[in-house]
């Protein structure tokens, strides 16, 4: 645990006192594709690419701590290039939990009431360097997420079941009906990712996962609507979320065709010395490799 303390320490200081032109060496445990154009870049490449970008999806895995740092540094760099345009939009935290968040960044709630009254992710140290920069920068956070409840009814009492929930219950979710595609290249990762349709234990568990995507990509959309002109949303979130242009990003296109998107999957790769992005197919825009051992 202690080698791993002074790794992540050591990372740390090498992505923040590095120049911005941060080189792209064997030793750093990570490597950024761009797949469009098939190079290697620096992370501070990767901010310059996002100029004609609205909404930036970063898939994570949650417990990949190199691809965590990473995030920092990114938002760093967005924040200096975007200036005031730049709001963070997060899966870990559900759109009741907005007003929580507001009047944290307003300094009416303390750090002690906001992390007692916020249900954070068991992981949330993992984030709270993300969210503390937010706050400093004034950079607005998006809670993205539908609360876990509505999920968990979707889930066990299918999609009919949320339209007797009252007025004040549903602005918290997507806009009824929600946009379900049970066939397709979607679904069929849905099925794989759970072992196979044996193991799906209600015909609901899939609409109640795009009951997620669909409240994350409203919850984008409307950040996007009410933003200035030539913004950026960056957006933390799974990756199974929006992979292959899938999930959320097939939710917020459904809706809003206008929106430029790009997307990074970010993963500990198996064999970090000679891992390729050709190797993991057709997953993003960006693909970040970090060294697994590492983390």
């Amino acid at each position: 645990m202690k080698k791993l303390s002074l790794f992540v320490c050591l990372v740390l200081v090498v992505l923040t006192t590095r120049a911005q032109s941060l080189p792209i060496e064997a030793g750093l445990p990570f490597k950024i594709f761009d797949t469009r154009t098939g190079e290697q870049i620096t992370i501070t490449e990767l901010s310059d690419r996002m100029s004609k970008t609205n909404v930036l999806f970063w898939g994570e895995e949650h417990n990949d701590t190199i691809g965590h740092i990473l995030e920092l540094k990114l938002l760093k760099l967005l924040s200096e290039r975007f200036r005031d345009k730049l709001s963070l939009s997060m899966e870990m935290f559900e759109t009741d939990q907005q007003v929580i968040l507001d009047e944290y960044f307003a300094g009416f709630l303390s750090k002690e009431k906001f992390l007692k009254e916020a249900r954070l992710w068991n992981n949330y140290a993992d984030y709270s360097p993300m969210v503390a920069f937010a706050k400093e920068q004034k950079i607005p956070i998006v809670a993205a997420n539908s609360p876990r409840r509505y999920n968990s009814l979707m889930s066990q009492r299918g999609p009919k079941s949320l339209d007797s929930l009252s007025n004040t219950a549903k602005a918290f979710i997507a806009k009824l009906p929600i946009y379900i595609p049970l066939k397709g290249k979607y679904h069929s990762k849905f099925v794989n990712i759970m072992g196979g349709e044996d193991n799906i234990h209600s015909p609901n568990m899939f609409a109640s996962q795009c009951l997620w995507d669909a409240t994350m990509a409203q919850s984008i959309d409307k950040a996007y609507s009410n933003g200035k002109k030539g913004g950026l949303i960056m957006h933390i979130c799974g990756r199974f979320h929006c992979d292959n242009h899938l999930g959320t990003v097939t939710q917020l296109l459904h809706h809003n065709k206008e929106i430029q998107v790009s997307t990074i999957s970010c993963f500990p790769a198996e064999n970090f010395a000679t891992a390729d992005y050709k190797n993991y197919g057709d997953l993003a825009d960006f693909i970040i490799l970090t060294n697994k051992s590492s983390n």
